[in-house]
Formats: structure tokens, C-alpha cells, sequence
């Protein structure tokens, strides 16, 4: 009988995330529902995975981003060029449509401001001031106070540093970003339980209002994405092969983004559209390179979700945003995207950097980034679609567009 039991409960910890998940908001919202004073105790579950992630993050950033950049590899071919452009372009993109749409319909966040004081910049040359300042700041002091502008800068000098190492000390970079997204995966591993604390404390404390308030958000999220797959993303298709981009966009969304949605990981996805590219009959050369770059820097939709929860919490708090702030925020977003980490709500991490340029405190970052991951049912997978599909469609699109060439020339 103990046996059964325990080969039951090693079975619901290996299960799915998402099912998960899921399980942790239904329980959350019933015992809201049932219980008031025992939703405010199991409050303390979603304050303790808030405080893992406070934890973690920002050594995830720094430990990322040196390593990816130190194991970099130089000499790539040239049809990697343009595909690169595309992806950086669609990344950047992604987060002025994200701006857009949350300046047209503004969502705002329940948070837990206490007696925080916040000071918002008062315009483009004040957030200028404030990003430059935390760029020089003492790497260290940058670690203990979550000061994710600094961390970016030490780890991108850092980066380009290593990469003149020998390949031990580069190996050993790569070991140490493997044990942190090891070690965060172990922290999102318990993002059922967080999120069951997180939905009853506050469904308990402002009432049944706030999941109408998630939904909204989520609907907004998922509206860009959408934007961004069947607009933007054609119209950069169209300007490489000049012809109708949509049998193209809806090949790889039908046989690369379905599979990317429930798989929740685009380096997952890599097989998947590696298969598609053969098919497609794209240089081989071209797409084994391609591909698992762009499981890395293409990232749409972690910029459409950073920029928007971003914006959201910037809304709650009542900061304005003038449109130099706005373009900033969308440089900052597309950087953050693309450093995103390879594990299921990676993105979400990074909300704190976008966070940081409106001086709003790591705790109330925090407290977006949980948000982040009661919506990241639906949220995660979309993002993941979007970001894995495109990287297909983009190769696709410089391989076909380098045939035409080869084939006027003839």
C-alpha cells in the first residue's frame, strides 16, 4: 500500500508542468472560494516561490549570458547573416507591437505595493541616466541588489572576454549555465504549489475581480502574438521572396508551431523543424546552423511578454511612458528576449531588466513575474510556438530567396 502511494506521488511530481499547474489554479481558486482565512495561511506557499525566484534570477542572467557568449562560434556561413537580421528584426518588432497595443489597451496588475516608495523617471533623459548609472555598477552590488542593467553589461564584457579562454575554461562556462537552469528548473518544478498560494492569498484578499484581470492580460498577450505571426512576420517573409508569404507561414505554423505548443520548448522543437527543412529542400549547411541559433536570439514571443507585463505593472503603478521611453523599453525587451532561458518561463525572468528602467523595485518585479506564471498555461505555449515557428519560416525564407537569386542569375 506505502509502495502504491509513493510510485503515485513520484508520478504527479514527473507529470506535466502545464497539467500541473493547472491543478495548483483550480485548488487555489476553490479554496478562495471555501475558505477566506485559509487562502491568506497558504499565501505564504506564493510568497516563498516569489522569494526562489528573487533568488535565482539573477545569477541565471549572468551565468546565461557569459556563457552564451563565450561559446559563441565565429565563422559561421554568410546566408546566416540575413536569417540573423530576421530574427533580430522580428525579436525587436514583436516588442513595438507589444507597446502598441498596451498603449491602445492599457492592463493593470494586482500588487502588493505595501509602503514601497516608488519614484518614476520623469522622462527619456532621466531613464538614460538611471541605465547608464546601474551599467557601471559594482558587479557584485549588482548580484546582491538585482540591478539586471549591471548584470547584462559584467556578462556580456565578461563574455566577449572568455571567448579568447581555452576550451576547458569554456566548457566549464557551459557546465555552470547547465547547473543554474538546473537549478531553475527545480524552482519551476514548484510553481504549482507557489501559484496555488499566489491565486488563493489573492483571490482571498481582492476578491474573484482579479481573474477576470488575468484574462485580460492573457487576451492581450496572446492578440500580440498573434499579430506578430500572421502580419508581421509575412510582411518580413514577403520582403525577402516577393511573393504570397502565407502557404510558407501557415506550412511552418501548422507543422512546427502545434508541436512547439504542447512541447513548451523551442530547443525541443530543434528535430521537429530540422525534419520540416529537409522537406522544404533548404540548404543543409544553412538550416543545421540556422536553427539552433535561432532557439537561442529568435525570440518574438518572449519579447512580446516581457514588454507587456512590463507595461502592465508601469500602468498599475501610474508611471507615463513618452514615446523615447517607449522605443528604449523595446531595444531593452528585444535584448532580454533574446537572452530569454532555455527552460519553460524563461522569459519571465527577465521581466525584472524591462522592470529596472522605471524604477520599480525588484519585489514588485517579482510579484509581475508570478503573474507571469499563473497566465503561463496558455502564455508559455503560444510564446514558444510563435518563437519555434518563426525560426523555420525565417530560414525557409533566405533559402528560397537565395535559390530565386542563383536561379535569375542562370
Amino acid at each position: 500500500m506505502q509502495t502504491n502511494i509513493m510510485e503515485r506521488l513520484r508520478g504527479l511530481v514527473a507529470g506535466s508542468l502545464v497539467k500541473q499547474i493547472m491543478l495548483g489554479l483550480a485548488a487555489g481558486i476553490l479554496l478562495a472560494w471555501f475558505s477566506k482565512d485559509a487562502a491568506l495561511t497558504v499565501g505564504l506557499l506564493g510568497e516563498l516561490f516569489v522569494s526562489a525566484l528573487k533568488a535565482v534570477a539573477p545569477m541565471l542572467v549572468l551565468v546565461l549570458v557569459i556563457a552564451s557568449i563565450a561559446n559563441h562560434q565565429q565563422g559561421q556561413k554568410t546566408n546566416i547573416r540575413p536569417i540573423v537580421a530576421l530574427y533580430l528584426l522580428s525579436t525587436f518588432f514583436a516588442a513595438v507591437v507589444a507597446v502598441l497595443c498596451s498603449h491602445l489597451f492599457p492592463q493593470t496588475l494586482s500588487l502588493n505595493v505595501g509602503k514601497t516608495e516608488i519614484v518614476p523617471p520623469s522622462g527619456i533623459a532621466e531613464v538614460l541616466h538611471g541605465l547608464l548609472m546601474s551599467m557601471v555598477a559594482n558587479p557584485i552590488d549588482a548580484l546582491i541588489h538585482a540591478n539586471y542593467i549591471g548584470i547584462l553589461v559584467w556578462a556580456i564584457g565578461l563574455g566577449l572576454a572568455f571567448r579568447h579562454s581555452s576550451e576547458s575554461t569554456k566548457s566549464f562556462l557551459n557546465d555552470a549555465s547547465n547547473a543554474v537552469t538546473w537549478l531553475v528548473r527545480c524552482v519551476i518544478r514548484c510553481a504549482p504549489i507557489g501559484i496555488f498560494g499566489l491565486v488563493a492569498s489573492i483571490l482571498a484578499s481582492t476578491g474573484f475581480g482579479a481573474l477576470w484581470e488575468y484574462a485580460q492580460l492573457l487576451t492581450l498577450l496572446l492578440g500580440c502574438m498573434c499579430l506578430m505571426a500572421l502580419v508581421v512576420n509575412p510582411l518580413l517573409v514577403y520582403n525577402k521572396i516577393r511573393r504570397n508569404p502565407y502557404p510558407l507561414v501557415f506550412t511552418c505554423l501548422r507543422e512546427s508551431g502545434v508541436t512547439a505548443f504542447f512541447t513548451r520548448s523551442s530547443a525541443a522543437n530543434i528535430p521537429v523543424n530540422m525534419a520540416l527543412a529537409k522537406r522544404l529542400k533548404l540548404d543543409e549547411d544553412t538550416y543545421s546552423v540556422s536553427i539552433p541559433l535561432g532557439a537561442t536570439i529568435s525570440m518574438a514571443g518572449a519579447s512580446i511578454t516581457i514588454t507587456v507585463l512590463t507595461l502592465a505593472a508601469v500602468h498599475t503603478l501610474g508611471i507615463q511612458v513618452d514615446v523615447p521611453t517607449a522605443v528604449l523599453l523595446s531595444l531593452v525587451a528585444s535584448i532580454c528576449a533574446c537572452g530569454a532561458s532555455g527552460v519553460a518561463g524563461g522569459s519571465l525572468l527577465l521581466i525584472p531588466v524591462a522592470c529596472n528602467m522605471f524604477g520599480i523595485p525588484n519585489d514588485l518585479a517579482m510579484q509581475v513575474v508570478a503573474v507571469g506564471f499563473i497566465i503561463g498555461v496558455l502564455q508559455d505555449s503560444a510564446e514558444t510556438a510563435l518563437n519555434s515557428s518563426t525560426d523555420i519560416l525565417f530560414t525557409a525564407a533566405v533559402c528560397q530567396a537565395e535559390e530565386q537569386r542563383v536561379e535569375s542569375r542562370a
